[in-house]
């Protein structure tokens, strides 16, 4: 990974996770649990999704750059990068998440919760940090986009915890979101 790059998704990813934290601290268990309706996701349902989701990629990465380089399919794949960097503000269109990242009261535990997110993130950015591998290289499909490369990958990990910083601010700013 080139260090620009680097610099990039560290930014990302820090940034992300303190946007994060400022939006679920001192929250009450009423707010923390609260749904805008009962098929949409709670606080804390969004937090565990972004742990769930965050370890399933970092996986998918490394396993990914387990296997052989396939450098020929960069040029297509490089054409996607505005949407990658675009997915935090495409709040308009919904996603479904794949069951397998679909809360499920992991961590009932508040603490619990946003401590598994704060590890979950710092061992994502000593990946970061720690990796030489060719990320550019390496590529896995994305439920809408198609291939990614390994490096788009981790700016979606950022863009994703953007998006459902958004998707908090949304449900505190219910109107029947319970007061502190």
């Amino acid at each position: 990974m080139e260090e620009r790059e680097r610099q990039v998704v560290m930014e990302e990813l820090a940034s992300s996770e303190v946007r994060l934290l400022e939006l679920v601290g001192g929250l009450t268990d009423a707010q923390w649990s609260f749904r805008e309706a009962p098929e949409r996701w709670s606080i804390a349902d969004n937090i565990e999704h972004l742990i769930v989701f965050e370890g399933f990629i970092r996986s998918a990465i490394a396993k990914t750059l387990e296997g052989t380089a396939e450098p020929e399919k960069k040029a297509e794949v490089g054409a996607k990068e505005p949407f990658v960097l675009g997915i935090a503000n495409g709040r308009s269109s919904k996603l479904i998440a794949r069951e397998v990242v679909r809360p499920t009261g992991r961590w009932p535990n508040r603490n619990e919760l946003v401590s598994e997110l704060q590890k979950t993130r710092a061992v994502t950015v000593a990946f970061v940090a720690q990796t030489d591998a060719k990320l550019r290289d390496h590529f896995f499909p994305h439920i809408s986009l198609g291939d990614l490369d390994c490096y788009q990958w981790l700016m979606v990990l950022g863009q994703h915890s953007t998006r459902h910083t958004f998707q908090i601010e949304e449900i505190k700013a219910d109107p029947a979101f319970p007061a502190s």
